[in-house]
């Protein structure tokens, strides 16, 4: 028997709550692989993977909170704890192994089309592992076609988002990719949801009940709570709005202290009794006490 699958049943509020929860985890994990390329000691790879687990839970998170509007009228719905919590588990790791490609090599083509790749699927396997989690009194179908345009905007929504995580800088341009990666990635969801068809089995219930949302609410709690901490530790962290200036910079010290193509040299201000032309480089005295043996002064240089 076929079933009535109805994938708005709270109306525009999961939608709505999903997005937000997707920019969010966005949000977060762009910040923090950008400011993992500031770093090239141990804190680098402790950014990557913060950023890595914050897109991958809000990505779980986005999804879990859509599928509480998801029911079917005539079958109640609930899920497989071990199986839902492993579609958490694969979107972090495919999510990290992305994000670290493009951290640690750099922004290349190759790069990101494989991380972008990678991570694309992980967030599709996410999706349908999830999906394999539900039980109800009947089978699940997909259309091919449609769970293929799925996969493809989450690769390509991926690969846009590595590319934004290291090419975008600035808090407002941070934001506006991050708001592009939420509705990519919604969009990926409510593509892959317009494949279902359910096919029920025996005679149908007369009431599906609450328990899909009586479950999904207290999974979401731990990596919501996740969400808000790394939002805080995002906050506590001035340099992810406000970027760090030119001259404390590595280029930028590198450039001050040993000159740089283009660019003169700091010059130090003479003191009383030194001629113009001094070295900054040289000490000081001991120049002073040479030259004054040396009596070789021009009265240009004063």
């Amino acid at each position: 028997m076929q079933g009535t699958v109805d994938g708005f049943s709270y109306g525009a509020v999961t939608p709505v709550a999903a997005f937000l929860m997707a920019c969010l985890g966005g949000a977060l994990g762009l910040r923090c692989t950008t400011r993992s390329l500031r770093h090239r000691d141990t804190f680098k790879a402790g950014w990557l993977a913060l950023g890595a687990t914050s897109i991958g839970t809000g990505i779980w998170t986005m999804h879990f909170i859509a599928m509480i509007g998801f029911s079917v009228r005539q079958a109640p719905i609930s899920y497989d704890r071990p199986i839902t919590f492993a579609s958490l588990g694969v979107a972090i790791l495919m999510v990290g192994i992305g994000i670290f490609i493009v951290g640690y090599r750099g922004a290349t083509t190759l790069t990101l089309v494989t991380g972008g790749t990678i991570t694309g699927l992980g967030v599709a396997t996410m999706h349908y592992l999830g999906m394999a989690g539900m039980r109800l009194h009947g089978d699940i179908q997909y259309d091919t076609l449609t769970v293929a345009l799925s996969v493809i905007i989450a690769v390509v929504a991926a690969t846009a988002a590595l590319w934004a995580a290291v090419s975008v800088h600035g808090f407002l341009a941070s934001l506006g990719a991050s708001i592009v990666m939420g509705l990519a990635v919604s969009g990926m969801h409510y593509t892959a949801m317009a494949a279902v068809d359910v096919r029920l089995h025996g005679t149908p219930a007369a009431d599906g009940g609450d328990s899909a949302t009586s479950l999904l609410l207290p999974l979401l709690i731990g990596p919501g709570v996740f969400l808000l901490l790394a939002a805080v530790v995002v906050m506590f962290d001035p340099l992810l709005v406000m970027g760090e200036p030119d001259w404390q910079q590595p280029r930028g010290r590198a450039a001050f202290r040993h000159g740089a193509p283009g660019v003169p040299a700091p010059r130090r201000a003479p003191a009383y009794g030194e001629p113009a032309n001094w070295s900054s480089a040289r000490p000081a005295a001991r120049t002073g006490r040479r030259a004054a043996h040396r009596g070789t002064y021009r009265s240009q240089d004063w």
